[in-house]
């Protein structure tokens, strides 16, 4: 079986994301979304949320898993039988810091990174980006699955 990651923080998932992912599990039979718990960091929707999501906007597609994970990406690899990573790269500068992170995971564990570029209508679309324009009542639903809109617009200040 022919498996991969797709790791991040999906603090929220965009329609960037997503695009991934779905085109991710064309080629793969299993693609495991690994949310990452980062302890140190608060996020604007916790660990459950995220995961909630997703899958929610992956329920359409049977070879898609969604997880969490904690430490490193290639420990949860070798756990879950995973030997591809594969990463979305929006710009040159995405590269230039997946590519330092891909030649580490090599040289850790031998798992390989397959960059993917975003779909042009999504190269601009970064969560931080999405959450910073909602939080000042802009509209981001262009961006985001209808699921996160919906999130975001609540958590807005009133």
């Amino acid at each position: 079986m022919r498996r991969a990651v797709t790791p991040g923080s999906f603090d929220p998932v965009t329609k960037g994301h997503l695009d991934i992912i779905v085109r991710s599990s064309r080629l793969f039979d299993e693609v495991i979304v690994a949310v990452l718990v980062n302890q140190a960091k608060a996020g604007m929707f916790s660990v459950e949320e995220r995961l909630d999501m997703l899958r929610e906007v992956t329920a359409e597609y049977p070879n898609v898993r969604i997880e969490s994970f904690q430490g490193l990406l290639v420990d949860f690899c070798r756990t879950q039988g995973a030997g591809v990573v594969v990463k979305g790269i929006r710009a040159v500068s995405d590269f230039d810091y997946e590519l330092q992170m891909a030649q580490m995971n090599i040289g850790l564990a031998g798992i390989e990174t397959l960059f993917m570029p975003t779909n042009p209508l999504y190269s601009f679309i970064a969560s931080s980006l999405v959450k910073e324009v909602s939080k000042w009542g802009g509209d981001v639903s262009a961006h985001v699955p209808d699921v996160v809109a919906r999130r975001l617009a609540a958590r807005r200040p009133q």
